[in-house]
């Protein structure tokens, strides 16, 4: 899950913990990172420390997931004028507030979503061609994301829009009144989900992240995975540890 705009989007909005920690550490210009050397990424600066020392990072191969009685993701997203970012790191969609995703008493307020090449989550030691994370955050920041993984097969229509519109100019948010998106376009039908606890996948890696991976994929076609590999040939985090961390299923 990338952070580098996330932080710009929300640190006059919201009081988060975890929000925060990041936003001060890229408020503070702390070294570069790139996925050339993830394993490097928690000796570039003590805030990015969690990348090496933490013990529920994310992305993980999510494998020998119990099955338990979980709530629904309940999913309220609206159409929204289309704000998009190639943040260096990713091409990131800024959401609008109101937007909400609840878990049984939770509730959450979507923020951005984003795509990484390959996928960084596996299930059952299978990776993908593309994965989107749908960022949320509740009243008291703490954070929460949904994982869309992509299959290549039928185009996908929303993902036409985006790349049509993805900005000239890195690191600068492009406002397209005219296009409205619409996120719910890039789900599956079908919302049975693993969940367990992770971390952001990008510096400074913080932990206290709840992750929700769909069980069914999306589908996007060949030349719209292509179009993506073009900016970034590769932008996903290694698999991690999941260090005997629980892994639950929905029925």
């Amino acid at each position: 899950m990338n952070s580098a705009s996330f932080c710009k989007a929300t640190l006059s909005a919201l009081a988060l913990p975890i929000t925060l920690f990041f936003c001060v550490a890229q408020e503070g210009h702390p070294p570069h990172w790139t996925y050339e050397h993830p394993e490097q990424w928690g000796t570039l600066d003590p805030a990015y420390s969690s990348c090496s020392s933490g013990r529920t990072q994310s992305p993980i191969d999510v494998r020998d997931a119990k099955p338990a009685d979980l709530p629904a993701l309940k999913i309220e997203y609206q159409g929204v004028p289309l704000n998009i970012i190639d943040n260096g790191h990713t091409i990131q969609v800024n959401y609008a507030p109101g937007n909400l995703l609840s878990v049984g008493e939770k509730t959450y307020a979507l923020k951005q979503f984003h795509f990484h090449h390959p996928s960084e989550e596996h299930i059952n030691g299978r990776g993908f061609p593309l994965v989107a994370h749908l960022v949320h955050a509740d009243s008291e920041g703490r954070l929460a994301v949904i994982a869309v993984l992509f299959e290549t097969g039928a185009a996908n229509a929303l993902i036409d829009t985006l790349w049509q519109n993805i900005p000239a100019e890195k690191e600068k948010a492009q406002g397209v009144p005219s296009v409205s998106v619409q996120v719910r376009d890039l789900l599956p039908r079908e919302r049975g989900y693993f969940t367990f606890n992770g971390s952001l996948t990008t510096p400074p890696c913080s932990e206290g992240v709840i992750w929700y991976v769909f069980r069914s994929h999306a589908t996007m076609s060949q030349e719209q995975v292509d179009a993506f590999a073009k900016i970034y040939p590769g932008n996903a985090r290694p698999i991690q540890l999941t260090n005997g961390r629980e892994i639950l299923e929905s029925k």
